[in-house]
């Protein structure tokens, strides 16, 4: 992805400092939300999935933000703010009370528009919007082609940056930005809206490190909200995307921990699930369009098996007259920059620029 240079001279300031989010106005009109989110009683936003996130325009050149990272334990989180467009980097959220984000643009434009992006995962707790300071403009998003990506670490962008630690310092979803993932960066080249249904680790029959004993698989977690196994709050499934992209079987082929007992892959068992998986995707989304991709960590026999399989499940809906032909995607193999045996963001713009071509002219034919 080239990101746009910028012509805009932005000074934000990120000394946080805990504030009291009261009377805060967080009148929905004003607000255009993408991703998973959770919206509160008390008109607060929990912004859950990779890369979920709130749009607002405003007047003036100063404002200030209202989040707070929010878990069953306390640490901090990350967001990615986007202001007119100009990515402005991935900043910490500290862990505690709400905090205020001072962001002051020196451009003369009338109107602004803030994008904020959360740059970790449904695991890491929620990013809480509460409000903005702001003289808000009411606006009307333009209506776009939109696009869900299904799929692991490597849709979250995991490891994809180590700008602010290097790969062996810190917490491990330090290095995350969603923001930067090959998926978020194909719906920008392609200016598609988009949702990021991604678990790290996860598979599709198993997972990284656990043959579904102790831990929840996709199927068992994409119908709920915060993509984990409290049902209690379901995604609402309002999204209704063109195009389905499914990034899921490296971790099922995957050897994991190599310490822990590991079974030989299971190609019944994963393309059982696999067929079972994308009939639920049509139960809630009849309309949509799915591709299948395979993923540039896995090669050799491996890839053979992967490939064989999903050309099996691809089989398994020939008859199937009611939706459009399920794609193909395969990805070149490469050798990841990043943390943990994951693309960095240089990797994740190889994806984009492979996978970008294909989509387009698949969202073309819809």
């Amino acid at each position: 992805m080239i990101l746009k240079k910028a012509h805009l001279v932005v000074v934000l300031f990120l000394i946080s400092f805990s504030i009291s989010a009261k009377g805060i106005d967080n009148t929905a009109t004003f607000y255009h939300y993408e991703g998973r989110v959770d919206h509160l009683k008390d008109g607060n936003t929990m912004l859950v999935g990779a890369a979920s996130s709130v749009t607002f325009e405003f007047t003036d050149k100063n404002c200030e933000i209202f989040l707070q990272s929010v878990d069953t334990w306390e640490h901090h989180n990350y967001v990615v703010f986007e202001l007119d467009g100009i990515y402005l980097g991935r900043f910490a959220i500290k862990k505690g009370s709400p905090k205020s984000f001072p962001i002051i643009s020196t451009t003369h434009e009338k109107t602004h528009r803030l994008t904020i992006y959360k740059a970790t995962e449904a695991a890491n707790g929620g990013v809480l919007f509460s409000g903005t300071d702001a003289n808000l403009v009411k606006f009307s998003p333009q209506k776009r082609k939109k696009i869900e990506f299904i799929g692991d670490s490597i849709t979250c962008g995991m490891g994809n940056d180590s700008s602010l630690f290097p790969c062996d310092k810190g917490e491990w979803f330090d290095h995350h930005n969603a923001y930067m993932a090959y998926g978020p960066q194909v719906a920008r080249r392609l200016d598609a809206d988009f949702v990021l249904s991604s678990v790290s680790g996860i598979g599709m029959y198993r997972n990284w490190n656990d043959e579904h004993q102790k831990e929840a698989i996709m199927p068992d977690v994409y119908e709920n909200l915060y993509l984990n196994e409290d049902s209690s709050k379901k995604y609402n499934f309002k999204f209704e995307p063109d195009l389905v992209s499914i990034c899921l079987g490296t971790n099922d082929l995957s050897d994991g921990d190599g310490k822990k007992k590991r079974l030989a892959f299971d190609e019944k068992k994963f393309e059982t699930n696999y067929i079972n998986f994308i009939k639920t995707v049509y139960k809630h989304y009849p309309k949509t369009r799915i591709v299948l991709l395979t993923s540039p960590m896995v090669s050799g026999a491996r890839n053979e098996a992967f490939v064989r399989g999903l050309k099996n499940v691809i089989a398994a809906f020939d008859k199937d007259k009611k939706h459009e032909k399920i794609a193909l995607f395969e990805f070149q193999p490469m050798t990841p920059n990043g943390c943990g045996f994951h693309p960095d963001i240089a990797d994740d713009t190889i994806m984009e620029n492979q996978l970008t071509p294909f989509f387009k002219t698949l969202l073309n034919e819809n």
